[in-house]
């Protein structure tokens, strides 16, 4: 009785789909457990995603390689055993397709992690590879079931032609966006300014490069989405290169009887209190005062300040000013109203 149970194709069948279930996930679980704890010790944390991520993958893999060989031994199956290996080969061409995806969408943001602080990858430059991951997978698929490629390409290249006489700006927006990748003008958070055409100007940071748009989020937490072709062809004031920090200048002036060197200590006094108390101002740098004109009522001048990032001189620059004014009200520093002398014509 056992031997006819044993012999009967139906449970041999029965028995290695469910031992290439109990397979995979001994597999899977040794991977979970016992190479995570491996992989931990590794001074990267590449190859921890990379297994988080190929993990799911690799139990589909093996659960069809079990059902594929547990089919074959089915008597009746023979005739049709084509049909069989051409959906198996369709599964394995788009698992492997969905583990190259998964490995490149890991590997790209590292490529091209611009800071510590923001490391968010456009989002086109993911989907163009993803497209032409699962489409090279496509191509062997009909390759494999001798469908002629050659005329499909022909047909496609015809067709695209036509697509993109009617698609002309998509596709405009969409190049401009592949240059902006490429070239680098801006990369995402950097903090930027650009010049529209009616003399307007935007200014905010990168928050992502799209198939079509830019978006670009400002100081008002607001998002402003401009087309990729307007962008490429704007000028662009990139306040993040070539390194975050910058320079900036707050203006001021003090009457004509005031002392001057007396004016520059006290003001650079107030520069150096902000350093060392201000978040956002860089602790390597020297507060300069530089007087630079006569003006009407004052000799002015310009302190020299510097901000880690374009938003942070907004906070230095308010800190700096009521400084500036509670040192010069101490010291009796004037700072003159505007002055204008009227002078009567004689007739």
């Amino acid at each position: 009785m056992l031997e006819m149970v044993y012999s009967n194709p139906y449970v041999i069948f029965l028995a290695m789909v469910v031992g290439s279930v109990i397979a995979a996930r001994i597999v899977y679980f040794i991977l979970d457990k016992w190479v995570h704890l491996l992989t931990r010790k590794t001074k990267t944390d590449l190859d921890d995603i990379i297994l988080d991520n190929t993990k799911g993958p690799t139990y589909v893999i093996l659960i069809a390689a079990g059902v594929y060989h547990a089919i074959r031994t089915l008597p009746f199956i023979d005739p049709y055993m084509g049909y069989v290996k051409g959906v198996f080969f369709i599964i394995a061409v788009i698992t492997a397709a969905w583990i190259i995806q998964r490995i490149v969408n890991i590997l790209i943001p590292r490529w091209l992690v611009v800071s510590k602080s923001f490391e968010k990858t456009p989002k086109i430059l993911s989907r163009v590879i993803n497209g032409a991951v699962y489409f090279i997978g496509m191509l062997i698929i009909l390759d494999h079931f001798d469908v002629a490629i050659t005329p499909l390409v022909t047909t496609l290249g015809i067709g695209g032609i036509a697509v993109g006489l009617a698609l002309q700006d998509t596709l405009s927006n969409f190049f401009a966006g592949v240059h902006l990748i490429s070239d680098k003008p801006i990369q995402m958070g950097d903090f930027i300014e650009v010049e529209c055409a009616d003399a307007a100007r935007i200014t905010g940071y990168v928050d992502d490069i799209g198939w079509r748009s830019t978006k670009i989020r400002t100081l008002q937490e607001n998002i402003v989405i401009i087309p990729n072709a307007k962008l490429s062809q704007s000028v662009i004031t990139n306040s993040s290169m070539p390194r975050p920090a910058l320079w900036f200048s707050v203006p001021c002036g003090v009457s004509y009887e005031m002392d001057l060197d007396k004016v520059e200590k006290i003001a650079l006094e107030a520069a150096d209190h902000i350093k060392k108390n201000v978040k956002g101002v860089p602790k390597g740098f020297d507060p300069a005062i530089r007087f630079n004109s006569f003006g009407d009522s004052n000799i002015n001048f310009n302190i020299n300040m510097q901000a880690e990032t374009f938003s942070d001189k907004f906070l230095i620059t308010h800190e700096l000013i009521k400084e500036v004014k509670r040192r010069f009200d101490k010291s009796r520093v004037e700072i003159s109203y505007p002055v204008r002398k009227i002078v009567q014509a004689r007739r």
